[in-house]
């Protein structure tokens, strides 16, 4: 048997895993790591702008993937990124329990993207180098399937399990119920403290709620009666250190550019008549404005903790309301037998509400290095498992050897940007996913948004199940019909057919945001559609990266990485604006425009030539 034949029967056993490993140093950075710090107690600015900066480093991976290239093996490169992937979780795990890890978290995130965007440019020449190309063509589907895997494993099994961690590690977990009754008196009143019996009982530490069961009139109240008691539950757990002190709250700058006022007022004229609204009509307007009920309730400890140990406690909403004051509450030996206050409040357009408020407690920082350990363990095996299972390409060599490494280096990009249709090429990777790189911002928003504010009004485990669980099955599911169907007739028959399928599908957002449907059948159906025809549509984004680097001889490593960061630029860029654009536009508007974002999409796909038998499965 020759060696590219056994490379590519046993395929199999290493891109699954090689695609995984790609995926999860990702997901660390861009799902968990928000969770991680969250609840660390790092501010919402703080982990906007640390996630984003840390992200920098996929964009930018072209700048040094030469150097993967010149330098040693691709399999050489697996490796090394892999065990020090390893060794600096470990570092994260042992680390995390220091005051200091909050300062230099930003640091981590920027070590593990860097290290992993280096593995992720060895792992893409690696698999160019191993495979014959229809086997490129076969497998795609597959190794964005385990890449899409990892993101899944991340966010539904490591973040899940360090929740789960927490529940043994803390105190008990406090549950209240939150039902609504229209035969109460609109009224909120701040609780007051338990009797000192209560607070002297003596038994194991733990939190006492001054109701677990809250009753609430679904009558609407007015805004500023909500505004002033808010204003009195932040004071308050300011004062008692329930909440930092320096929390600062942030205000929507009034001030707009011609740009903006142009497009609110030629697609959105309700919201343009109601921001250029006078000071005093919206104070006036604001102040009467009927909207959801709210409701006081209070927790304290049983008894004082260890000094210098702080009990954290960390609430969540399930059900038709919001938490809107005291998610996070810090107890300490100087609060412990003061009283929190946390603020709920009915949804706007709420009928009738039954659901439920839980708090937990765990240790935090023992929980989140146990993860980190965990993934030390995970990527020191699949270090150990690399070392025996990826094959040994005949061509996988270094492309500087004997050679001067500055003028490999500059002979790289040279040669990309000297590629025939090379500006086809960038056009085609930035506008492939213009609609969608948009819509995946916005989605998850309008998904979960009141209806009164044009969204559908999912609860987070409606829309966990619906996008996170069916949604994500069928596009791993369309992502491997995507490759077995480019293996079959090759990517010039399918390009066409795979860039109206990632397109066209966003309709069932127009629909969505015109309708307002309440049947979860119909809601879901949309979303798993339109996953599904994404990942079906990837396939052939991947490939045709694979085949304008076909030809690039001993840089086709770095020009692959060259065209995977035009591609996470595709998604940056129009994401930076979505939001700015919904907001003008509103839910209906903006699902318009994206369908029209469509077309420049597709004038790319006019012009380009393909190989007929690129990506067909030879006959034997």
């Amino acid at each position: 048997m020759s060696e590219n034949k056994k490379n590519n029967k046993n395929a199999w056993s290493w891109i699954p895993s090689l695609y995984f490993a790609e995926g999860v140093p990702n997901a660390v950075v861009n799902i968990l790591a928000i969770v991680m710090l969250m609840q660390l107690g790092m501010s919402n600015t703080n982990i906007a702008f640390f996630t984003s900066v840390a992200y920098l480093p996929w964009a930018i991976k072209p700048i040094w993937s030469p150097i993967v290239d010149m330098l040693k093996t691709k399999r050489w490169w697996i490796f090394v990124t892999q065990f020090t992937l390893g060794l600096t979780f470990i570092s994260v795990a042992l680390l995390l329990h220091l005051p200091v890890f909050l300062k230099i978290s930003l640091i981590f995130l920027m070590i593990i993207a860097f290290i992993s965007a280096t593995h992720d440019i060895a792992a893409d020449g690696f698999y160019m180098l191993a495979l014959e190309k229809h086997k490129q063509s076969y497998f795609v589907g597959i190794r964005n399937t385990f890449y899409r895997v990892a993101m899944v494993a991340v966010q539904a099994g490591l973040i899940v399990a360090a929740g789960l961690l927490q529940s043994w590690t803390g105190l008990k977990d406090i549950e209240i119920n939150i039902t609504s009754n229209n035969n109460i008196v609109n009224e909120i009143v701040l609780p007051e403290a338990p009797s000192i019996s209560a607070l002297s009982e003596k038994d194991e530490l733990k939190f006492i709620v001054t109701s677990d069961n809250i009753e609430i009139s679904i009558q609407k109240i007015s805004n500023s009666k909500i505004s002033a008691t808010k204003s009195i539950v932040e004071s308050h757990n300011k004062d008692l250190g329930f909440v930092p002190s320096d929390a600062k709250t942030s205000k929507k700058s009034k001030s707009k550019n011609i740009l903006t006022n142009w497009i609110t007022k030629s697609f959105n004229p309700k919201k343009y008549a109601e921001d250029n609204k006078s000071d005093e009509e919206k104070s006036v307007e604001t102040a009467n404005k009927p909207v959801g009920n709210s409701a006081v309730v209070g927790i304290t400890l049983n008894k004082q903790p260890e000094k210098g140990k702080d009990v954290v406690l960390i609430l969540k909403s399930d059900g038709d309301f919001k938490l809107i004051s005291g998610e996070r509450l810090t107890f300490n030996s100087e609060n412990w037998d003061k009283l929190a206050y946390i603020m709920l409040q009915f949804n706007d357009n709420a009928e009738y509400v039954n659901g439920l408020i839980k708090g937990t407690s765990g240790n935090i920082p023992l929980s989140w290095s146990i993860i980190f350990f965990i993934l030390a363990g995970l990527f020191i095996g699949l270090f150990i498992y690399h070392r025996f299972i990826l094959p040994k390409p005949a061509n996988d060599k270094p492309a500087a050897e004997g050679k001067n490494l500055l003028k490999e280096f500059l002979l790289t990009f040279k040669t990309f940007f000297q590629k025939r249709n090379v500006i086809l090429l960038i056009f085609f990777l930035l506008l492939y996913r213009f609609g969608e790189s948009q819509l995946v911002k916005i989605s998850p928003i309008f998904l979960q948004s009141g209806r009164d504010a044009g969204g559908i009004g999912l609860t987070t485990i409606q829309y966990g199940t619906l996008y996170g669980l069916f949604g994500v099955v069928m596009m791993l599911f369309g992502g491997i019909l995507g490759g077995l169907a480019a293996s079959k007739k090759g990517l010039k028959y399918w390009l066409w057919p795979m860039a109206l399928s990632i397109n066209i599908p966003h309709l069932l957002y127009v629909y969505l945001a015109y309708t307002q449907p309440t049947n979860l059948f119909i809601i879901g159906s949309c979303v798993a559609v339109e996953q599904f025809f994404y990942g079906f549509a990837f396939a052939a984004y991947t490939l045709y990266m694979l085949y304008a680097c076909r030809d690039s001889g001993q840089h086709q490593t770095a020009h692959f990485a060259i065209c995977t960061g035009f591609m996470a630029l595709s998604l940056v860029l129009p994401g930076m604006i979505s939001g700015w654009l919904q907001e003008c536009l509103g839910y209906q508007n903006f699902f318009i425009w994206i369908m029209i974002c469509a077309i420049p999409g597709l004038i790319p796909v006019l012009f380009i030539k393909v190989d007929p038998k690129f990506g067909v499965k030879e006959k034997e």
